[in-house]
């Protein structure tokens, strides 16, 4: 299409909305022109750069997406370096529409880019820019080559944009890989050629994001209209994991994949596990309907030649840290920050409800420190009488007192010496203690009891604990001095029911207290929607005893022991109100200002409840 000024612009678009344009009615382009002039009540004639976000922003919206960029690197860097002469930009945005990941093409093309701010930071969603290539291929999941005068906005005409969305390994809406030309000079359809480039890219990209999700299971390719499909399935051939076009070739739900539903009902195939090679093989659906042929490839641990690590790679301690954070966004961003401080010796103080796990996150902690082969101490203050604490904490010279051991007791902070002392609920200390702890920490020496002299000692303090220790330390029941020396960092480990990838957490665990059973759909619903007051502690206790009492290795929901749960109205609805502000916050990249418009309340009122649910924002 011709450029149009921008009052005619603006006239075609309004003429679109009464269905008497020069354009198909019925496209996704006027479809689009709608959205934005009647759900989105956008102007198409306004003037301005699109919303920008600060580098504090970019990285908080960056963290979920660290792995998918990681693994999408090479496939994009490709893409880049293909287009670059044609004078594309290349962008890999979040289901959001902001873009994290860009290169630029050559100088003369990229000074417009950057005069546009089309570049990482710049969000294009739907919502604000109308209709673009970026926003309304991720509005409508679907591929899409905005032209010129297709925008819905006047001043953008100027550019071409090809988009395909990207998904993630479980078939959900991650992002998008968009190219964005300012030549003049390129018709529409060497832009679809160059669309047609980008989405055999953003498929290989998938794949790899895949592969690397299900990086131990092995993966059996399935030929389809839409692109190949992948399956990831065990030893035993249960399914664990299958891709977008598996998913919509074979039936497959989420609940299915988490019970661990048998491969061979959807497919047979000659492939016996166990063989070094990766083999081609005939594939047919369960009903006896041919799909071709296939290709099934095991695990790296399963191949004959496995290659040897490299002497002098860089060894990740943070594994099992990454692991416990799974693909929760909260828990991500902390454990990048605790990769961050490294090893210096900053107190870290871990605040979640009973059961979430504190204990296994402040392992993990000692593990990926340099601490790691020297003593790693916990104590529960809650669980030790008062009376006690003291001596099992600081230690005590011999005789010190009645019924003290003969030979006396170094104390828990002395054996911690080198490593990691842990003390878990520290907000039942005894204030005497805390005291007594806070001179600890200042002068890096105990003075056990009886003793005539300090023993000098070296520990990093991993605490937690399930109270509000602020609010305590303002009322006076905790000392305040202590609280701020323990919260050198600050990490919050949600519940269970608020965690994103509540779903991962209940098949991991169910793999691991359940083992060689599966869980049926009745189980998997009752399991996902069951809040867990008890947390993981509880989740393991259900799913031990279901793996004991369940027939033919199938786990029903009359094996779960889950009680009535209604006891924590007042928790329950704080949880809900503290995770629709942090989705909020999510959606608008962390702006507090937008986040406090959609959820119709004043800034400091959204800011006074930041405080109050102790949610982190870049604000």
């Amino acid at each position: 299409m011709a450029s149009l000024s921008a009052s005619n612009h603006v006239a075609r678009v309004l003429s679109v909305a009464n269905h008497v344009a020069d354009v198909d009615a019925s496209s996704r382009i006027a479809n689009s022109w709608r959205r934005c002039l009647v759900d989105h009540k956008l102007d198409p004639a306004r003037q301005g750069p699109p919303q920008t976000l600060t580098e504090a922003e970019i990285r908080y919206a960056a963290e979920p997406m660290e792995e998918t960029i990681r693994l999408a690197m090479p496939e994009l860097d490709d893409l880049a370096r293909v287009l670059r002469e044609a004078g594309y930009c290349v962008n890999l945005a979040d289901a959001n529409a902001t873009m994290l990941f860009s290169r630029l093409p050559g100088e003369a093309d990229a000074r417009m880019f950057l005069d546009w701010k089309i570049y990482t930071g710049s969000n294009f969603a739907e919502t604000f820019e109308g209709t673009n290539g970026l926003g309304t291929a991720l509005a409508e999941e679907k591929p899409i080559l905005v032209h010129r005068d297709e925008h819905f906005r006047a001043q953008w005409h100027m550019f071409s944009c090809a988009v395909a969305p990207l998904f993630d390994q479980a078939g959900r809406l991650a992002g998008a890989v968009n190219i964005t030309s300012c030549r003049a000079d390129l018709e529409r359809a060497a832009h679809q050629l160059a669309l047609a480039v980008t989405m055999e890219a953003t498929r290989r990209m998938e794949g790899a994001i895949f592969r690397g999700h299900f990086r131990d299971a092995w993966i059996a390719t399935v030929p389809g209209d839409g692109g190949d499909g992948l399956i990831a399935y065990d030893d035993d051939r249960r399914i664990v994991g299958a891709c977008r076009s598996a998913r919509a070739l074979l039936g497959l739900t989420d609940g299915m994949i988490a019970s661990g539903i048998d491969l061979s009902r959807y497919i047979e195939f000659d492939h016996q596990p166990g063989r070094g090679a990766d083999d081609a093989v005939r594939l047919r659906c369960a009903d006896g309907s041919a799909l071709g042929h296939g290709h099934v490839a095991p695990p790296p641990r399963t191949r004959a030649r496995p290659l040897a690590p490299r002497r002098d790679a860089p060894v990740d301690h943070y594994g099992a840290l990454h692991r416990l954070a799974g693909r929760d966004p909260g828990l991500i961003k902390s454990v990048n920050r605790l990769r961050r401080i490294g090893d210096r010796n900053l107190p870290v103080l871990l605040h979640g409800e009973t059961g979430v796990g504190k204990d296994v996150f402040a392992r993990a902690i000692h593990a990926a420190s340099d601490r790691a082969r020297r003593n790693y101490v916990a104590l529960n203050c809650a669980a030790m009488p008062e009376s006690l604490i003291d001596a099992e904490l600081f230690g005590y010279e011999a005789g010190a007192f009645t019924g003290a051991r003969r030979e006396g007791s170094k104390g828990l902070i002395v054996q911690a010496h080198g490593g990691t002392l842990f003390l878990d609920e520290i907000g039942d200390m005894p204030i005497g203690l805390q005291t007594r702890l806070l001179r600890v920490l200042e002068n890096r020496e105990v003075w056990p009891l009886g003793a005539l002299k300090p023993v000098a000692v070296d520990i990093r303090l991993i605490s937690a604990t399930h109270r509000d220790l602020g609010r305590m330390a303002e009322q006076g029941a905790f000392r305040a001095d202590l609280y701020f020396r323990l919260r050198g960092i600050e990490v919050h480990l949600p519940a269970l029911r608020e965690r994103a990838d509540r779903g991962d957490i209940i098949r991991q665990i169910a793999r691991e207290e359940a083992p060689g059973c599966r869980l049926s759909d009745e189980a998997w619903s009752q399991l996902a929607a069951y809040p867990f007051p008890g947390n993981m502690r509880q989740l393991r206790h259900v799913l031990r005893l279901a793996g004991c009492t369940a027939e033919n290795g199938v786990i029903t929901d009359a094996d779960l022991d889950l009680p009535p749960f209604g006891g924590r109205v007042e928790q329950d609805l704080e949880a809900a109100e503290r995770a629709t502000i942090i989705e909020a916050l999510r959606k608008h990249g962390g702006r507090v200002t937008e986040a406090a418009r959609t959820l119709k309340l004043s800034r400091a009122t959204l800011y006074r409840k930041i405080k109050l649910l102790r949610i982190e924002t870049t604000q």
